[in-house]
């Protein structure tokens, strides 16, 4: 009789045990799915792509660079490099102000060749920042004489001053929907000044439509390459050139491009510049990644390399 007692007893505590380890898993074991800046917990992801541009030693073959992305600061995978050592196709717009001082009209010639010897097989769109809306001289377009012929030089002249350089950027990147998600960059030759809002607004750090122009060119995956000139109006106030040439800087840094600068006045010449650019492009990839931090807003991320020598020039991060 005591043995059966002692059995019930075993089989009562079992029961207890089963019981309570089945509340446990159905209260903390099912899966998590946090919204935010939180990584999601359920095993999605969502795909992102991001300008790159590899520089390393002459000796460094651009196939042996081995890469690796964090997103906010947690380890992401990554799905592809596009371009990486290869003459790959480019979607580029080329943007140019309006009100640039005179002697950039003589880089034009310059410009245009580097526009003919692009990749076959790439996109090349051209248009003026001025006053109103940016003028479109060619769509996008895969013939590169039909883009390297719509070039001109600049009117030159205060009164085609845009509102803000920045609006027009805004409006060409929108320009990119539909195009190929491979490599994309603008090609910006401006002045970089802001004082659409006085004088206060030109701050790199102040300027609402430069930050503007930095979330769309992260989200559609887009390097800026900039190369200073002074405007007319600028000319006449050389106190605004820092803020002008550190707002271009931001532009670039944080999408992944390049400015480029000749002291605080006019380049003597543009070729330097599109000799450092055409070197640049060569080495830019577009790497896709899978995002597994599916919250709204700005999503900071790290690309590095272990391989001796290489540096990596890539977005601060993105807006989703």
């Amino acid at each position: 009789m005591k043995t059966l007692r002692r059995l019930h007893l075993i089989v009562l505590q079992l029961a207890i045990i089963v019981g309570f380890a089945l509340f446990v898993t159905s209260a903390f074991g099912q899966p998590q799915n946090i919204t935010g800046n939180a990584t999601s917990r359920n095993g999605s992801g969502k795909p992102v792509t991001v300008p790159v541009t590899i520089r390393v030693k002459e000796e460094t073959e651009l196939q042996n660079v081995d890469l690796s992305i964090h997103e906010d600061g947690e380890p992401q995978t990554i799905i592809s490099v596009r371009g990486i050592g290869t003459n790959s196709p480019i979607t580029l717009a080329v943007l140019i102000q309006e009100d640039l001082v005179p002697s950039v009209g003589n880089e034009i010639k310059d410009m245009a060749g580097f526009v003919r010897q692009l990749p076959k097989g790439s996109r090349v769109m051209v248009g003026y920042v001025r006053a109103g809306s940016l003028q479109v001289k060619q769509r996008f377009t895969t013939d590169l004489e039909k883009a390297a012929s719509s070039m001109r030089p600049p009117v030159g002249v205060a009164s085609a001053s845009p509102y803000n350089p920045y609006v027009e950027v805004i409006e060409a990147l929108k320009r990119f929907e539909g195009q190929p998600l491979g490599r994309r960059a603008i090609l910006l030759v401006s002045d970089g000044l802001d004082i659409s809002r006085g004088v206060d607004s030109s701050s790199p750090t102040q300027s609402v439509d430069l930050q503007r122009a930095v979330n769309e060119s992260q989200r559609r995956g887009v390097a800026i390459y900039s190369f200073y000139a002074p405007s007319v109006l600028i000319a006449s106030h050389p106190e605004l050139v820092l803020n002008a040439q550190s707002s271009l800087t931001r532009l670039s840094d944080e999408t992944g491009g390049i400015p480029f600068f000749q002291g605080t006045g006019a380049p003597v010449s543009f070729r330097p510049f599109l000799r450092e650019l055409d070197t640049a492009l060569q080495k830019q990839a577009a790497l896709t990644f899978l995002s597994t931090h599916l919250g709204k807003g700005f999503h900071k991320i790290e690309v590095k390399s272990s391989t001796p020598g290489v540096r990596v020039a890539y977005p601060s991060g993105y807006v989703r």
